[in-house]
């Protein structure tokens, strides 16, 4: 009971947090705007509320409990840190609406769906490396992708010449791509970063039950390679970014998640 409460209270901070960022972008008059303070500290305290649950939820008397909704919920939490963290001090309010709401309903789906996949107490290093780097990549990724989304809405309103609503209320075209493209880099820093401590610590990274894994994750990481090569080398922006973007991390996304998701949910195995 007392947990329930508390996801409740996490879930209530989460969309309040991300409403007063909402609020933000689309009223434009400064003394009906609330403070982004406000919008920070009700998003650190749905972090704090979050990471307690998660704590329980994880570590277990037979190790690490890293089934799909626990895993996805895990990954939302460092999302959520990520841009909270990154809205100190860049430009980045905008994503909240999308990425705090999604936190929220993670929680909950964790709460109603819950499962077991152990991660024996006895894993070594090596792999706990993997898998955090694999998250952090996953999770910075995930922001870019969002990113990517509310560009292309952008770009769109402005190419049409109607520039309202909270559109107004976004930085520059310019910086919102430039924004974008560093947490590409991040993102395929770490993604590189997780795909080699694989082949390095794993002992077969194309087994069976990690090839698709494996596979798609490359294919995520030469599509990222390509646009930052094309970005450098032809100066690739727009809509051109935008979907090399968004293919990429659909296909990381079904990497990390979809094959997951089938052994777990579908095909019911431990």
């Amino acid at each position: 009971m007392e947990n329930t409460l508390i996801m409740i209270a996490a879930v209530a901070l989460y969309v309040l947090s991300g409403a007063v960022f909402t609020l933000r972008l689309f009223r434009t008059d400064s003394l009906k705007r609330p403070a982004k303070s406000l919008g920070l500290m009700l998003g650190f305290a749905a972090l704090l509320l979050h990471a307690y649950l998660l704590y329980l939820l994880l570590h277990t008397m037979h190790g690490v409990n890293f089934s799909f909704f626990n895993a996805v919920s895990f990954a939302a939490w460092v999302i959520s840190l990520l841009y909270l963290l990154a809205a100190l001090s860049k430009p980045v309010e905008s994503l909240g609406m999308v990425l705090l709401p999604m936190a929220a309903l993670t929680l909950l789906l964790d709460h109603f769906f819950p499962g077991i996949s152990l991660l024996p107490p006895d894993t070594n290093w090596e792999l706990r490396a993997h898998v955090i780097s694999s998250i952090l990549a996953y999770s910075v990724l995930a922001m870019a992708a969002v990113q990517a989304v509310l560009l292309a809405v952008q770009d769109r309103h402005l190419r049409k010449h109607h520039p309202g609503g909270f559109i107004r209320a976004l930085p520059p075209l310019q910086t919102m791509e430039s924004l974008m493209f560093e947490m590409i880099m991040v993102g395929f820093v770490l993604l590189t970063l997780a795909l080699a401590s694989g082949f390095v610590f794993l002992d077969d990274m194309f087994a069976q039950h990690l090839v698709h894994k494996t596979l798609l994750s490359l294919f995520a990481w030469l599509a990222f390679g390509v646009l930052l090569w094309g970005r450098y080398r032809f100066g690739w922006r727009g809509r051109t970014a935008i979907r090399w973007t968004l293919t990429g991390f659909v296909v990381l996304a079904l990497a990390y998640f979809g094959s997951k998701a089938v052994v777990e949910l579908v095909l019911k195995l431990p």
